[in-house]
Parts: structure tokens; C-alpha cells; sequence
């Protein structure tokens, strides 16, 4: 007898594998039984891996609103980078160097290894610290309103995840 979670498991892994095993399939450069025998097999391997160790009860993914998050995401990398070249470069540039702690409301865990992620890409900055409910955040300048930039990006972060059991 299978119970609900056991079929919200095999519902995650059955739509991983098929996307494992789509992605082999843009891979190729042609379609031949051998290759798709090693795509059968690749795909399952890393559906295996993929539901242990990030099993489905650990929350989820809202697909369309992560694709909103793209462009934001791959614009603030740009700033990030001109702002760090820019600081590098200019011997005038002022910096105040130091620490932020931001309190956030993701647990330990999945979301709150992906907002770090995010936000490490943010000007200036980078997660350097995990306590209970706070990330500590090195700034080139402690002068910016970095506590507002963070609980933006957490905003639109929260959007896009599903939460799940937290782990910790």
C-alpha cells in the first residue's frame, strides 16, 4: 500500500527523470538506440541521486516565478562585477569595509543556501555567515542600505520556494 507521501515521492522522481532525461535528449547530437539506452540509464542514476539528496518533502520549486527571477539575477551579476572592477580600479574609491547581520526568515536549509547564493552576487557584497537566524554579510560598504537590498531580494526569493521540512 503506497501513502501519500510515498506518491508525492515517486510523482517528484517520475518528473526528474524525465527531465534528466530530456536534457540527455538536447544533448545529442543524433538519436541512435545505443545513445538513448545510455540516456535511460544516466537519467535514472541521476534521479537516484538527485531524490536523495534533495528529497521532495524538503519543499519545492515555483517554476514560472524562478524564471522571473532570471533576468534580475543575471543583471545584478553585471553590477556586481562593474561595481567590484570600479572599486578595484579607482585608488579614490572609498570603502568602509565590515559586517551586516541580516535576520532572515528562511530556516536553515535549502532556501536559505539558495538566498545566499543569490545575494552573494549582489554589488558589494557576500554571505559569510550562517547563525540560527541571521546571515552574516561582508560589505564593501557598510553606508548602503544593505539590510533593505536583502530583505528585497528575500521578498522576491520567497515567491519563487515552496517551503518544506525545515532541516538544520
Amino acid at each position: 500500500m503506497t501513502t501519500p507521501r510515498s506518491r508525492s515521492t515517486l510523482a517528484v522522481a517520475a518528473l526528474r527523470g524525465i527531465g534528466f532525461f530530456a536534457l540527455w535528449l538536447v544533448l545529442l547530437p543524433s538519436i541512435a538506440l545505443p545513445d538513448l539506452a545510455v540516456g535511460v540509464l544516466a537519467a535514472l542514476c541521476a534521479t537516484i541521486a538527485s531524490v536523495a539528496l534533495l528529497a521532495p518533502d524538503e519543499g519545492r520549486v515555483r517554476f514560472a516565478a524562478l524564471v522571473v527571477l532570471v533576468p534580475r539575477f543575471v543583471w545584478q551579476s553585471l553590477v556586481a562585477g562593474f561595481d567590484v572592477a570600479r572599486r578595484a580600479l579607482s585608488p579614490r574609491m572609498p570603502l568602509a569595509t565590515g559586517f551586516v547581520d541580516y535576520r532572515t526568515g528562511f530556516p536553515r536549509g535549502l532556501a536559505r543556501n539558495n538566498f545566499a547564493t543569490i545575494t552573494s552576487l549582489m554589488p558589494g557584497t557576500l554571505p559569510c555567515g550562517d547563525g540560527p537566524d541571521t546571515i552574516e554579510i561582508h560589505c564593501l560598504d557598510v553606508n548602503q542600505p544593505v539590510g533593505e537590498q536583502m530583505a528585497d531580494e528575500e521578498r522576491r526569493l520567497s515567491r519563487a520556494l515552496v517551503p518544506g521540512d525545515p532541516h538544520g
